[in-house]
């Protein structure tokens, strides 16, 4: 078993930790949130008053942040991640960030003797508590044989795509995919309601055929009730599109569903939804068509 620092409790990082400690590894967790970090300790980690704190004595560090600023603070920063760590540890950053942080923290780390890895995941909150997540990760395929015990215990799907910030651009297509298909989904609902028809029964027929998804799967019941309570913020997948838009512009491609889907977000979020599920977007859909 591992000695971890995990640096981030919300409502991802939270049940992250807690299944690292049922796996049995030493996890000792921080978070800018005093009542994050004694849920954690009520799961059976040992609480950090800082970084320091979570890091120290730690063979991995793990931080799950909101944003690149976030994760440059926290592991960059005067008090952060590499002013405590001894070269050899290993930083696992699960955020989703722009894949040029991902670098940046690569390149600074390995400067100090200390190995990293960017392993954004997917699945919701259903798939942190279920240890089912998605991850992706990028760095060296050294580093990803150390890890993989550890993302065993947090997901089922775990592969390694590439170099460092690979992760990250692989999270980015995620997030534009799981962004148009919420917006999809919700254009069907308007369209059967306004037209009369059951919305329960009519996605029950298309989860059935070519046109099933994930996000039918798991989301119909909530969207069709109109219960919106976050297990992904629309706030953080509209900081996930301008990161997919911000890469597609790096690689000098044209990605204009996207685009498309990003204003959907964007708008979303400036309706004042931004703290709502992203199956919000089907608020979005419903006023456009004075619903």
């Amino acid at each position: 078993m591992t000695t971890i620092g995990f640096i981030g409790l919300g409502i991802m990082g939270s049940h992250m930790a807690a299944n690292l400690i049922q796996a049995g590894h030493t996890v000792t967790g921080y978070d800018v949130v005093p009542a994050a970090v004694d849920r954690m300790a009520q799961a059976g980690g040992k609480p950090a008053a800082d970084i320091a704190g979570a890091v120290n004595g730690a063979e991995v560090v793990i931080t799950m942040l909101p944003d690149s600023p976030q994760v440059a603070e926290v592991v960059l920063g005067p008090g952060g991640v590499l002013a405590g760590v001894r070269p050899g540890v290993l930083l696992i950053d699960m955020s989703s960030i722009a894949p040029e942080t991902s670098r940046e923290v690569a390149a600074a780390a390995a400067d100090r003797g200390v190995r990293v890895l960017d392993a954004p995941v997917s699945g919701g909150e259903q798939g942190a508590i279920k240890a089912s997540l998605a991850i992706m990760v990028g760095g060296t395929a050294e580093d990803f044989e150390t890890a993989r015990p550890i993302f065993e215990d947090l997901g089922r799907t775990i592969v390694h795509v590439g170099g460092h910030g690979a992760g990250q651009t692989v999270k980015a297509a995620n997030q534009l995919m799981v962004a148009g298909i919420i917006s999809l989904v919700s254009e069907a609902i308007v369209l059967l309601e306004a037209s009369g028809v059951d919305g329960e029964r009519g996605l029950e027929v298309l989860a059935g055929g070519l046109a099933g998804n994930r996000i039918l799967d798991l989301k119909s019941a909530t969207t069709l009730a109109r219960q919106f309570e976050p297990g992904f913020r629309i706030d953080l997948h509209h900081k996930d599109m301008g990161i997919a838009l911000a890469s597609a512009r790096a690689a000098g491609v044209a990605l204009p569903v996207t685009g498309v889907v990003a204003q959907l977000v964007a708008a979303a979020r400036a309706q004042g939804h931004g703290s709502l599920d992203h199956s919000a977007l089907l608020k979005v859909v419903e006023q456009l068509s004075a619903r």
